[in-house]
Order: C-alpha cells, then sequence, then structure tokens
C-alpha cells in the first residue's frame, strides 16, 4: 500500500521527458502523493498540480523553503540543475533533513564517475591519473568535484541514503542538442574516437529511483554504479540515430578539442553558464581518452527487466523526434 506522507522530488520542473519529472508521473500513478520543488510557478508547476502534485515552489538555496518544503516528507529525491552552488544546496537539505529528524531515505542523483573518484585516485600522482583518465585530463570538472563533495556530506550526516550514479543519459546534450546540426546532414561528430560507451536511458533512471522511495529499506547506504546495456562505439549509435531517424547517419570522429571548440564554446545557449561548459568539456575530454570502461548488470538486477536501448530513448527524445519528422 502506498505510504501516505508525500515524497519530496525537487528538480521537478525539468523538461517532460526529464528524470524528475517522469518520477512524479510515476509516483502518482501508483498512488503515492507528492511535493514538487520547482524555482517559478510558471506554466511547468500548473502542468504538475493538473497531474495531482502539490507543488512548492522556492529556492534550493535558501534553507527557510527547503526546511518548508521538507516539512511533513519523509523520503527525498535530490536533483538539481548543473550549478557552482551545487554542494550548498545538497547541505542544506541535508541539514534541513537532519533537523527534521525522521527522514526514510534521501536518494541522491549522482554520477557514473563517482565509482571511479576515489579518495586514493584524486591524490595519486599527475602521471598516474593521466593514465588512469586515458591520458587527457587530471583534473576533475568543477560538477564532477560537487558531486564528490555531495556523497561525502551524505555520509557524514548519518541520513539514510542511496547513492544513484548514472552513466551518461543517452538524453545528454552531446548526444541530442548540440548533435543536431551535423545529424540534420547525416553525420554523427562527435569526439570519442574509437572508444565504446553504454549510456542510460533517463527513463531507467526514474523508474529505479520512484522504487527505491517505494520501498527503501533494502537500499539504504547503498550506491549504485548503472550504464545502459549496450557497450558499443559510435559506428554503433550512428546506426541507431539512422534507425530513428530514417535515413543514412555516418559516424565522423573529431578531435576533442576541436570538437570542444566548435560545439560547446560557439553555442550560445551555453555563453553565460561556464560551470556548464567546463564540465560537458570534461566529459568528452574523459570519453574521448577511453575514461569509461565496461558495464555493470546493477541497472538490470534492480528493475528486474533489460534496461531500455539507446534507440528506445532516442526514439522517445522530443528534439530526436523532431528531426526524424523535419
Amino acid at each position: 500500500m502506498p505510504q501516505r506522507n508525500p515524497i519530496l522530488i525537487t528538480g521537478a520542473a525539468g523538461a517532460v521527458g526529464g528524470v524528475s519529472r517522469t518520477m512524479v508521473d510515476m509516483l502518482l500513478e501508483q498512488g503515492h502523493p507528492v511535493r514538487a520543488f520547482v524555482r517559478q510557478d510558471d506554466e511547468r508547476a500548473a502542468a504538475l498540480r493538473q497531474a495531482g502534485a502539490e507543488v512548492f515552489v522556492g529556492d534550493l538555496l535558501d534553507i527557510a523553503d527547503v526546511t518548508a518544503a521538507l516539512k511533513g516528507c519523509r523520503r527525498i529525491y535530490f536533483s538539481m540543475s548543473l550549478s557552482p552552488y551545487y554542494t550548498d544546496a545538497v547541505g542544506l537539505m541535508a541539514a534541513a533533513a537532519r533537523a527534521q529528524g525522521d527522514i526514510e531515505v534521501f536518494v541522491n542523483i549522482s554520477e557514473y564517475e563517482q565509482s571511479f573518484m576515489t579518495f586514493e585516485k584524486m591524490t595519486a600522482s599527475e602521471e598516474e591519473r593521466r593514465a588512469w583518465l586515458g591520458g587527457l585530463i587530471t583534473q576533475w570538472s568543477p560538477q564532477q568535484r560537487a558531486h564528490w563533495v555531495a556523497e561525502r556530506m551524505l555520509e557524514w550526516s548519518g541520513l539514510p541514503t542511496v547513492n544513484i550514479r548514472a552513466a551518461m543519459f543517452v538524453e545528454n546534450p552531446l548526444m541530442t542538442w548540440l548533435a543536431l546540426g551535423p545529424l540534420s546532414e547525416g553525420e554523427l561528430r562527435l569526439p570519442f574516437g574509437p572508444h565504446r560507451l553504454a549510456p542510460i536511458a533517463g527513463y531507467d533512471v526514474a523508474e529505479l529511483c520512484v522504487k527505491i522511495l517505494a520501498d527503501p529499506e533494502p537500499h539504504i547506504s547503498k550506491s549504485y554504479e548503472l550504464n545502459g546495456p549496450e557497450l558499443k562505439d559510435m559506428h554503433g549509435f550512428a546506426e541507431d540515430f539512422s534507425a530513428v531517424l530514417g535515413r543514412p547517419v555516418t559516424y565522423v570522429p573529431v578531435e576533442v578539442e576541436t570538437w570542444n571548440e566548435t560545439y560547446i564554446d560557439s553555442a550560445d545557449a551555453l555563453a553565460a553558464v561556464p560551470h556548464t561548459v567546463e564540465h560537458l568539456k570534461t566529459l568528452t575530454r574523459l570519453m574521448g581518452g577511453g575514461g569509461y570502461r565496461g558495464v555493470t548488470d546493477q541497472l538490470e538486477t534492480l528493475l528486474g527487466r533489460p534496461p531500455k536501448t539507446v534507440r528506445w530513448a532516442l526514439r522517445n527524445h522530443p528534439l530526436i523526434q523532431k528531426l526524424a519528422s523535419a
């Protein structure tokens, strides 16, 4: 039977199909009351109310707002857009949760990189770090460091935490809106060379987080390293795009820094967010250097079904759908 305390979902005003927004719909369908934390009372907030969620409008960087949003909730899903204030927001939510004192689970969306951002690896010599990270970088992005600190804060807080360390989403800008121009011309231009990746569908992450929130006890104090079911190179992804778009798509490898300059540095939408720019460029350097290795079966085990494929996720992405119909 669904529990009756509202479940707090932050980042709930994300795009339809995003993890938080998908979770709201799933939880409501299962009969769980949901309190959706949003930044602005706009059309997205209205859509959440129409779906049946209680909407709380506030600022994750205001402890009074965070405390008020949490009141009466015992289960938390924490997510926030890339931000230089990410650790501040996690710390404030953790402080409010400790002050309230009756939290059953704090589901923390994290990153796959955290599975190998160990203290030993992060403090190794530059030569060792270059060898471990594929030879392209020795430093993590500010956002990756923020997630590392966030996990440590939650560990120290004593809260019943579950870390969801998801690999790159299929829906990541690198694979979607930053790739749209070349895709419209039949080319998948990415800086990943011959390396193989296993990106994950956001829908699967949402479903797993809902399962944990509905029955948290088996998952407390665990960290899950999750990726998609298919480890393939970019030629394989080009085949996926070709199938979804209904036209031939060819993979064209581009040197990492050339790609960063061409597609990230020149993107008008990223000009005002240097924190996001640095994170995306670090991801391309990691993946372009072979920094992601292998796959795990944790997602299929936890879901009790095969994970969604890249092709499924692309077919359900609004921007790719629009390009397919153009």
